[in-house]
């Protein structure tokens, strides 16, 4: 694994290592002692996959608040997305920053969240599945989110949703 730190601190792009021959390739997609190396606490409880059939699907932007903050690995596994994550951390000097990176299948990098960002995603293709490593369990009482175009955080999306929960279209702007 190759860790490529990001523009907010804890936000990390992940490379694979590729071991490649006439049968193809192999590399790690996650190693708790690889992370730790390399200064990540991350230690998944749950696996969840996100299956998108259509071009333009935008899901986000989500976050859990504390006590039960999750950190996510996030990879995607067929097709490509725009994912992004924008820090929701009070008290944060990068408050309201986020930082976009484009998954591929082909590039099978992955995108390492740490827990207090609000995530989200628009797939690039049809058929886009993405894999979610995630480090606490599910809460809906603290569930949170904002809007994924909220004129506060200025995210430059690729293209506008084609398809979009009601939920996630319509939280709240940070205001």
């Amino acid at each position: 694994m190759i860790f490529h730190p990001l523009a907010i601190a804890g936000l990390v792009e992940i490379r694979p290592d590729r071991a490649m021959d006439r049968r193809g390739s192999f590399f790690r997609s996650y190693c708790a002692e690889t992370f730790a190396r390399a200064g990540i606490a991350f230690r998944p409880t749950q696996i969840s996959i996100s299956e998108n059939p259509r071009r333009h699907t935008l899901r986000g932007l989500h976050w859990q608040a504390a006590p039960a903050t999750e950190g996510k690995l996030i990879r995607c596994l067929r097709g490509a997305v725009h994912d992004v994550a924008l820090d929701m951390r009070p008290g944060s000097a990068d408050f309201g920053r986020h930082v976009a990176v484009t998954l591929s299948e082909e590039a099978a990098n992955a995108f390492f969240i740490p827990p207090g960002f609000a995530h989200g995603f628009l797939t690039l293709t049809e058929d886009a599945v993405l894999e979610y490593m995630i480090d606490a369990a599910y809460d809906p009482a603290l569930a949170r989110g904002i809007r994924w175009d909220d004129p506060a955080f200025g995210i430059a999306w690729p293209a506008a949703p084609a398809v979009i929960s009601e939920r996630d279209a319509s939280w709240p702007d940070h205001g």
